[in-house]
């Protein structure tokens, strides 16, 4: 995993995202199950972060406990795909 900053609940516009580098212009939601109800506004949020120029990803609560590791490789692939702004 490489040494990337990210903060916690950063505002971005109207929005506050779950964790956020800045740096690397990338967005990570971490989703309960009210999300499955929200499914309209989120992708609403995913759009303007987008717009931002941020990539977005999207993990359930349950995934991240379940399979941390997997999580974890997706956030690193993820990264060694972006370059520093």
């Amino acid at each position: 995993m490489q040494h990337v900053k990210f903060r916690r609940q950063h505002p971005i516009g109207p929005y506050f995202a779950d964790f956020c580098s800045i740096e690397r212009r990338l967005v990570i939601e971490l989703d309960g199950s009210q999300h499955a109800e929200l499914s309209q506004e989120d992708k609403t949020r995913t759009s303007f972060l987008q717009s931002h120029g941020y990539k977005v990803l999207r993990f359930w609560n349950d995934q991240v406990l379940a399979n941390i590791e997997e999580v974890l490789g997706a956030i690193d692939e993820s990264l060694n795909n972006r370059t520093t702004a």
